[in-house]
């Protein structure tokens, strides 16, 4: 079980999408006037979906990029988080760096996912056990409804145990 019960807790909370919707509003305003919904996060993985339109499109019609990072920073995130809450010690998580690749346009919905819990887990804790800051870089690749894989992003997490 990659989950800890107060981990599991947490995961069942944000999957609510009120709940969501409300944590969003409250802390992280730019992604639910964006319109990002977290689609699932559980053992195999956490997917955010980004929707296409007015509100992340870009002057070329197509989605902004930073839309597009903040949603693959989320798909990477709300596991970091979930899996940071239910380590048995109290831990920091902090992004450290991001690097994209487009390999075709945005047009529409996106859904970004990330698949790698297991070994995220793992960095967690390894870091929450030696008390030394742990990297973990988590892959997200975004794809359009009919499968086109438009982004790659990874993500590079640091996870240290807060003494």
């Amino acid at each position: 079980m990659i989950f800890s019960e107060a981990g599991d807790r947490m995961r069942r909370r944000i999957l609510k999408p009120w709940s969501f919707w409300a944590y969003l509003w409250l802390k992280l305003p730019l992604a639910a006037a964006a319109g990002l919904r977290l689609r699932r996060l559980d053992e195999n993985g956490c997917e955010v979906s980004l929707p296409g339109g007015w509100r992340t499109q870009n002057p070329f019609r197509s989605t902004y990029f930073g839309a597009q990072a903040m949603a693959a920073e989320m798909s990477t995130g709300a596991p970091a988080m979930v899996l940071a809450e239910g380590s048995s010690r109290s831990m920091s998580t902090l992004v450290r760096e991001v690097r994209g690749s487009f390999t075709k346009k945005a047009v529409g919905p996106v859904l970004f996912r990330f698949a790698e819990l297991a070994p995220m887990a793992a960095a967690v804790a390894r870091a929450a056990a030696s008390g030394e800051a742990e990297t973990f870089v988590a892959r997200s690749v975004g794809r359009m409804a009919d499968g086109t894989i438009v982004a790659e992003f990874q993500v590079t997490w640091s996870f240290k145990r807060r003494d």
